[in-house]
């Protein structure tokens, strides 16, 4: 991640020497960023920053600013633990362990936990649920097609933050006495279809859309071979239709793990190539983007086009 911009506190004018009026002054004209109230972060590095990126400096502006202690939980400890989550509008959330219904407060939605199921964790400077936890609640609590991507991310070791993966039988355990009957459905739904082998965020929410959309089961990270040697792997591989199915996120031709050494350039030009080996050996291929995950009926019309097949009803097998 980013280096997270500064911090700056309006109770703390004594010391960067600027008035809470010249805070508000220079907010207004876009030096600074006013991230919430009483907190602001220079203004070009919070327009720098990533959407999830901006989300993390808000969870650490509420823990700044809040009266109590909080612990963080659901998209919130999903940030500071690196977990992705799909979406970029979510609010600040926190666990109460009183259970009141839960209420939001200061522009923080918190929601129950019982103390006897709840482990917490101190990272980063805040507490937040562990990561069974935080991917369960998300699990239980967001839409499918959102709940894949936190899942198949815990599945696998996370090298960067050096955490070890989790098993599915982990987390079917952990859901076992703090969850509705409901809600323990939607948890094993998504803990069934997660799979380690996704590549990307974006990955695993085409993967779940696909699901909803009704067609076939993709395999992951297939392997092609010509006879040149090896090509490459294709994110998804539909076998009865011999179609190669990509997930073109931007970070390939930026984070220096995928360009190994290649300026962007020659990643584009790289990724070009592999594609057309890819076709050579008769296969078809088809590319998407975010945006076109985000749009709705494109992916769809993509798949079909190219040939994808749906899943068959249950009374024709």
């Amino acid at each position: 991640m980013t280096d997270l911009p500064r911090l700056i506190l309006s109770r703390d004018q004594l010391y960067h020497g600027l008035t809470a009026k010249e805070l508000a002054r220079r907010a207004k004209a876009g030096t600074l960023h006013r991230v919430r109230q009483g907190v602001y972060v220079d203004g070009v590095a919070w327009a720098e920053l990533k959407p999830w990126e901006q989300y993390r400096v808000r969870v650490n502006a509420a823990a700044e600013t809040a009266e109590a202690r909080l612990i963080f939980g659901r998209h919130s400890a999903a940030s500071v633990w690196g977990i992705p989550t799909i979406g970029v509008h979510h609010p600040v959330q926190a666990v109460t362990l009183t259970n009141d219904g839960g209420r939001s407060r200061a522009g923080i939605a918190r929601h129950y936990a019982d103390p006897d199921g709840l482990k917490v964790y101190r990272r980063e400077g805040l507490l937040v649920t562990d990561r069974v936890r935080t991917v369960l609640d998300l699990a239980a609590f967001t839409p499918f097609i959102e709940s894949v991507a936190p899942v198949d991310h815990v599945l696998k070791t996370d090298r960067k933050r050096r955490l070890p993966p989790v098993t599915k039988e982990a987390l079917l355990a952990g859901a076992e006495g703090n969850y509705t009957a409901a809600a323990i459905r939607r948890i094993q739904a998504a803990v069934d279809f997660a799979d380690p082998l996704s590549g990307s965020p974006g990955e695993s929410y085409s993967r779940a859309l696909m699901r909803t959309m009704g067609f076939e089961t993709p395999v992951l990270q297939q392997e092609f071979r010509d006879a040149a040697g090896l090509v490459g792997y294709s994110d998804f591989y539909w076998k009865d239709a011999n179609v190669a199915g990509e997930f073109d996120g931007i970070d390939k031709y930026l984070k220096p793990e995928y360009l190994k050494g290649r300026t962007a350039a020659q990643a584009v030009v790289d990724e070009k190539r592999r594609e057309d080996r890819i076709r050579a050996t008769g296969c078809g291929v088809v590319r998407w983007v975010w945006s076109e995950l985000m749009s709705p009926g494109v992916l769809e019309w993509k798949l079909t086009t190219a040939g994808v097949p749906r899943r068959r009803p249950r009374c024709s097998s």
